[in-house]
């Protein structure tokens, strides 16, 4: 059984549920103190963001404080990870289709005018469909910067303060992206 030391004296994980149940809302900081740092690990090796995972894993804790009642002595720790995991694929989820909803957009605006030929159509469709294929072949660490850049149009500031790293980082990661798409692809598989 898990405890964690308060006061010179041990305090189970059960204990502290059960006066959390009972409305002690003290006990429960102690719930959050121990295992917060376990939590945002679990959160950040899905979302590979320290931002998404902080805000993640308050909401999370959230989850974990209404649950409570619910909850019925299976393990307290695999109990919480499994609803940080969950709630973390919830959220990539969400993040991967706003960014296809922004791709979408993006797309939708080059499409250009209704007066387009249904030929001109078909051939921009068929160049979005091949743009996401290869778009989708990029290993995932490239594929982010290189949508956030020539999707997205970020800045490499915006880009470098929304992953919590250096301007360097993105022109390096931009820089190996590049240089791997030289080396996979050819100009003839565009066309």
């Amino acid at each position: 059984m898990e405890a964690i030391r308060k006061g010179g004296r041990e305090i189970s994980d059960q204990v502290l549920i059960q006066k959390v149940k009972s409305g002690n809302d003290h006990a429960f900081r102690l719930l959050v103190e121990k295992y917060r740092n376990d939590l945002f690990r679990t959160i950040f090796a899905v979302l590979r963001d320290q931002k998404e995972a902080e805000d993640a894993a308050q909401e999370v804790f959230l989850k974990i404080y209404t649950s409570l009642p619910q909850y019925e002595d299976q393990g307290f720790k695999t109990w919480i990870t499994r609803i940080a995991v969950n709630h973390a694929i919830d959220v990539k989820r969400k993040r991967d289709r706003r960014q296809e909803d922004t791709l979408e957009i993006v797309e939708y605006d080059f499409q250009g005018s209704q007066s387009e030929s249904v030929e001109a159509e078909i051939i921009n469709k068929e160049r979005r469909t091949l743009v996401h294929k290869k778009l989708n072949e990029l290993p995932a660490n490239y594929r982010h910067v290189i949508y956030d850049f020539y999707i997205a149009e970020k800045s490499y500031q915006q880009m470098a303060e929304e992953q919590n790293v250096g301007i360097k980082t993105i022109e390096t990661k931009l820089y190996r992206a590049r240089l791997w798409m030289k080396k996979h692809w050819k100009e003839d598989d565009f066309s």
